[in-house]
């Protein structure tokens, strides 16, 4: 897998390390970029279903109103 170095602000790791719970910089690093992925991955299928059930309501007849 590729590497990528970046530089951070070091009070915010230690801030994220301390949040997190992990004793190194990288695994806190590591830590908020995967609950940022997977909150996206949520996010997503939420709003493909809601979508889906949208497109649903919308394709079947409505009741004839008297």
């Amino acid at each position: 897998m590729a590497k990528v170095n970046i530089s951070l602000d070091a009070e915010l790791v230690v801030e994220v390390m301390v949040l997190a719970g992990v004793g190194s910089p990288q695994d806190a690093i590591e830590v908020v970029v995967r609950d940022y992925i997977a909150r996206g991955h949520r996010t997503e299928a939420r709003t493909e279903l809601r979508d889906q059930t949208l497109r649903e309501v919308e394709i079947k007849p409505q009741d004839p109103q008297a």
